[in-house]
């Protein structure tokens, strides 16, 4: 898929729990945080609370892991409560 595709899909979907699995082979799991042209921002999810869309604030708040969209070989939505 094209990164304008995933650009679409991750404009629509901010807030959503989602698993992207890029080209190399890491997988990243989070929340869409924002989007831009060239990257998906994912905040981490938050496994301790087992809360709906908490975020992980360990690290300061604010923090969003940056993933370039041309490097997403798949993309899942994640149903809420998964972890």
């Amino acid at each position: 898929m094209s990164a304008e595709h995933y650009y679409n899909m991750c404009n629509k979907n901010i807030g959503v729990p989602v698993k992207i699995t890029c080209h190399d082979g890491a997988v990243h799991h989070g929340i869409i945080d924002r989007v831009d042209r060239k990257n998906v921002y994912l905040r981490p999810l938050d496994r301790g609370t087992g809360g709906h869309g908490v975020y992980f604030w360990g690290f300061g708040a604010g923090l969003a892991i940056g993933i370039p969209l041309g490097a997403i070989a798949t993309l899942a939505f994640l149903p809420w409560g998964w972890w």
